[in-house]
């Protein structure tokens, strides 16, 4: 916990200043971000640092693998989808991006079930990922098909998105637009997926 401590002193004394404003507005005025990012909970993947984002500027849901589960209305409990809801239809967002990334352990537990062996609940939510898993399956080499399925994560997460009616009411009322990224751990590159080549591009 010391370490927790001495970084909010460190926002106390260098960021709280500058965004006192802010910060001011948001508790009086509510947030109104404009985006919402489905995230992976790897901690070395952290949206608001990606994208050196104010407060208030995203809404961020974060769960392993960035994972967007099916459109489902059982009486289970429904995180995931529950923050996608508020994000659409309380919120207002006019953008979701599913940003996945590079030597994400969801997708290395999805290719080898002894991962998640030990780990409660991790096999059943990685399950979720095995059409992408499926996708790329033809693809020998190890490293190569990890990339691949990181990637098809992301096409999975947004084909599912739309399963969901008020998000795909929106898009199709151009209200909201989904995009897909994939963020690389070791050389700090964004890259987009470009739905008309179905092809992800590095963000120059």
């Amino acid at each position: 916990m010391d370490h927790l401590i001495k970084g909010y002193r460190e926002f106390r004394s260098r960021r709280w200043p500058e965004e006192r404003e802010r910060y001011t507005d948001l508790a009086h005025n509510g947030q109104k971000p404009e985006y919402l990012v489905i995230a992976c909970s790897d901690s070395r993947s952290d949206p608001a640092t990606i994208f050196n984002a104010h407060p208030g500027e995203l809404f961020v849901i974060r769960n392993v693998a960035a994972v967007v589960p099916p459109y489902e209305t059982d009486d289970t409990h429904h995180g995931t989808s529950a923050a996608i809801a508020f994000a659409v239809l309380s919120l207002n967002v006019r953008n979701i991006l599913v940003m996945g990334h590079a030597q994400c352990g969801g997708v290395a537990a999805a290719l080898d079930n002894s991962i998640a062996e030990s780990v409660p609940f991790l096999g059943r939510w990685i399950e979720l990922l095995a059409p992408a898993a499926t996708h790329s399956a033809h693809i020998a080499d190890h490293a190569a098909h990890h990339v691949a399925m990181e990637r098809d994560c992301v096409r999975l997460s947004l084909e599912r998105l739309m399963t969901f009616p008020f998000v795909a009411e929106r898009v199709r009322a151009g209200k909201l637009q989904l995009d897909g990224g994939r963020f690389g751990i070791a050389d700090g590159k964004l890259e987009l997926l470009d739905r008309k080549s179905d092809r992800f591009v590095t963000v120059d």
